[in-house]
């Protein structure tokens, strides 16, 4: 039996064991899957007329002003958090100790806040102060997803951006430093395009990330795609039943095409990024010499000693 660091390698009998734990652990969730979608069925949740509801001009203007507005809500919120996350984890890295503890304290506070709390919270400090703030309409709403979004995905970023700059190798840096550059210069020329670099994947998994917190949004009312999808569930009613199930289908689809093709996006940028032409190129090795070459190059080289003098 082979020994791993970490594990025992598991053994002719414990390996039938693992299958046969894997296969009845297989059966049991279709089991699962299967009795639901019989009980939902005998409810009439996948009858025809239950999905004839998309087919009306008005549930689907609901849908569509629902994807427009969580696409909306990400992109304002990713862009934000993505700032946010630069300027704290440049701020974590500072050497004033005032301006590193701030960021950190900030980091951590909203970090340990669970997001739908503080979503709540700034709308209710929103809706208190709107007049003051000229905010109208669902503006409230908006701002209070959209700063909520900002604080906690742009804590989760710096920490990220952070570690890709600690992952530099300190020579670089170091380098930087010896060719007379300020410290504005290294982290902005240096340091962060390596450390994005590095760090992209989970970049783009914060964002995804940020792209499904927007369905928080129908705690505080706000018309994105999920309160949207629970308004129709809740309003139409077909075959004296309420269509939750394609509704919910429907809606799952929607959010899974939107974070894959997130994803996608991502993978293109990472692939291209890998094959941009950076750096110093290298020069293209010349023909290696002979020996007699070497011999009349070196004579050639050799300076000529004044006439009359000799060695």
């Amino acid at each position: 039996m082979s020994a791993s660091v970490l594990y025992d390698a598991p053994g002719p009998k414990a390996r039938i064991r693992n299958r046969v734990y894997s296969v009845l652990g297989t059966l049991a969730v279709l089991g699962l899957i299967v009795f639901a979608v019989l009980r939902l069925n005998a409810k009439g949740q996948f009858a025809p007329e239950m999905w004839e509801i998309f087919n009306n001009a008005g549930v689907r203007t609901s849908i569509r002003d629902g994807v427009l507005t969580t696409l909306q809500v990400f992109a304002v919120a990713s862009v934000l958090s993505l700032v946010l996350g630069v300027l704290l984890a440049v701020a974590r890295l500072s050497d004033h100790k005032p301006v590193r503890w701030l960021a950190t304290g900030f980091i951590e506070l909203f970090r340990a806040i669970p997001l739908l709390i503080t979503i709540y919270v700034l709308w209710v400090l929103l809706l208190t102060y709107r007049t003051d703030l000229g905010l109208t309409g669902d503006s409230t709403g908006f701002w209070a997803l959209v700063v909520g979004l900002t604080v906690y995905n742009g804590s989760v970023q710096a920490e990220v951006l952070r570690a890709g700059i600690n992952s530099v190798p300190r020579g670089q840096r170091e380098a930087a430093y010896a060719l007379g550059m300020s410290k504005t210069q290294v982290m902005t020329t240096v340091l962060i395009p390596q450390a994005v670099r590095a760090m992209l994947p989970t970049i783009i998994s914060q964002l995804v990330v940020t792209l499904k917190d927007t369905s928080l949004g129908y705690v505080i009312t706000y018309q994105e795609l999920l309160f949207q999808l629970q308004q129709l569930a809740g309003n139409i009613v077909v075959n004296d039943d309420n269509p939750y199930v394609p509704v919910i289908i429907v809606g799952g689809t929607i959010y899974i095409a939107m974070c894959l093709a997130l994803s996608a996006l991502a993978t293109w940028i990472e692939r291209r990024g890998r094959r941009a032409k950076t750096g110093i190129p290298v020069a293209d090795a010349a023909q290696p010499l002979t020996a007699g070459d070497a011999l009349e190059t070196a004579d050639l080289s050799a300076p000529e000693q004044p006439a009359g003098k000799t060695g």
